[in-house]
């Protein structure tokens, strides 16, 4: 049985399993706190009964975070501070036995660097401020995968060892594959679209995705989850982000209501709801809005910069009241070659959320012709042959893009870096546990 569940098993005969939090053991009784991943409940046992002789000698020799097995009867207790209920227990096994000293304090979350923190993460994540960010996020996922079964989508799963670099031919960890070179999917974006071509109409995908940039930022990790998707007959680009926009506010409208109070209490972040449209503007254009209200200027106007991005967000916050804002009109230097052009301006957007890039997406080329010629421009026909092949036998209009799991759920809780929002981080210097 679960702690969550005792409350509905007054006086019942229970056996419940976790971790041995804390100990009190004074001269007459020892109260011993248990968790599991659902909550807490105190243990108590009365030294002066004599059938407690065998319980009161175990528990006096027992150590912290061991995990155990309890039989008892479970009693609501309205003096006890926890939960107001206690189990008076039976039996008492130790499942496993713990060394007593713990290389990080698990009650104090910012009790060890996090280099520390991360050596250790399997004890680190026994906090519960560190467990519930991975609740949410499990939750945040389950929800948008519901939303898009609803809307008739197809989950997929595609290769993460490829036999040519993806993408751009950059930033891809290289492996050997018996007698000759594989990379490392850097996205299923070729994959999403062999799918198209496939007839499958509407797919997504969560799974991971592997980035070999030398990157030391509070943003940025060598492997991530990525949830992508990809769906046929669009008319524009406008579709794509359309979509977007629905499955963003439906998950977050659910996370609102099932752990908002939770959020803002452990996290100090309020969960807005987004209503209507997500702003929408040209990069163009937002880059004369930033240097009018703000006065910021850059040299790179063909992409947005980190500083950009944070004023993006103040900008729309205060025209539009929004935390989102779509950036669109790029110029196809700095979009990738399968992105359709139309009047040589790439058909996609990317999203900011609070300050953050989220997602790019787009309108893909799906006629054969073109995009062997973008392909060319950019040098990648060699490269991409086995891709191209897709799109020789007909392929419908799509389009699609990727959300990053980890940076979601960073932002949706304020947490300082994705090396707290995912369950193991991977980096240029970081490669264990």
């Amino acid at each position: 049985m679960k702690i969550n569940e005792l409350k509905d098993h007054f006086n019942e005969e229970i056996e419940i399993q976790g971790f041995v939090e804390n100990i009190r053991d004074l001269q007459w009784v020892q109260f011993v706190i248990v968790r599991d991943k659902t909550g807490k409940v105190q243990i108590t046992i009365e030294k002066s009964e004599e059938q407690n002789n065998e319980m009161v000698e175990l528990v006096s020799s027992m150590t912290l975070e061991s995990t155990v097995k309890i039989k008892g009867k479970v009693l609501e207790s309205p003096k006890v501070k926890l939960n107001g209920m206690e189990v008076v227990p039976s039996q008492i096994e130790v499942t496993s036995c713990s060394l007593p000293e713990l290389p990080l304090n698990i009650k104090d979350k910012d009790g060890a660097e996090i280099d520390t923190r991360l050596d250790y993460r399997f004890l680190d994540l026994r906090n519960e401020y560190n467990a519930t960010i991975f609740k949410v996020q499990s939750e945040m996922v389950k929800v948008m995968r519901e939303f898009l079964y609803s809307k008739d989508f197809m989950e997929i799963h595609t290769p993460k060892l490829i036999g040519a670099a993806s993408e751009s031919g950059s930033e891809v960890f290289e492996v050997k594959y018996f007698d000759r070179k594989a990379y490392l999917a850097q996205s299923p974006q070729f994959y999403k679209q062999m799918a198209m071509a496939s007839g499958f109409e509407r797919i997504f995908e969560v799974g991971p995705v592997y980035r070999a940039e030398n990157s030391n930022t509070s943003r940025h990790t060598t492997e991530f989850t990525g949830f992508d998707l990809e769906f046929s007959y669009i008319n524009s680009y406008e579709d794509v982000m359309d979509l977007e926009e629905e499955l963003l506010t439906h998950m977050l409208r659910h996370i609102h209501e099932t752990y908002g109070e939770q959020i803002k209490s452990t996290y100090g972040q309020d969960v807005i709801v987004p209503e209507g449209k997500f702003p929408r503007i040209t990069l163009a254009n937002l880059y004369v809005e930033l240097e009018k209200r703000y006065g910021y200027k850059t040299d790179d106007v063909l992409d947005l910069t980190t500083e950009a991005e944070r004023l993006a967000y103040k900008y729309a916050m205060e025209e539009y009241h929004s935390e989102f804002i779509f950036v669109t009109d790029y110029p196809s230097e700095k979009r990738a070659f399968y992105h359709m052009r139309k009047n040589g301006v790439p058909q996609g957007y990317d999203l900011i959320w609070r300050g953050v890039e989220i997602t790019t997406g787009a309108q893909r080329e799906h006629r054969y012709d073109v995009l062997v010629k973008q392909a060319e421009e950019k040098g990648l026909k060699k490269d991409v042959e086995f891709y191209l092949e897709f799109f020789k036998y007909g392929c419908p209009p799509h389009g699609g893009f990727g959300l990053g799991v980890d940076r979601l759920t960073m932002l949706l809780l304020g947490l300082p870096s994705l090396k707290e929002s995912m369950f193991i981080f991977r980096g240029p210097n970081r490669l264990n546990p």
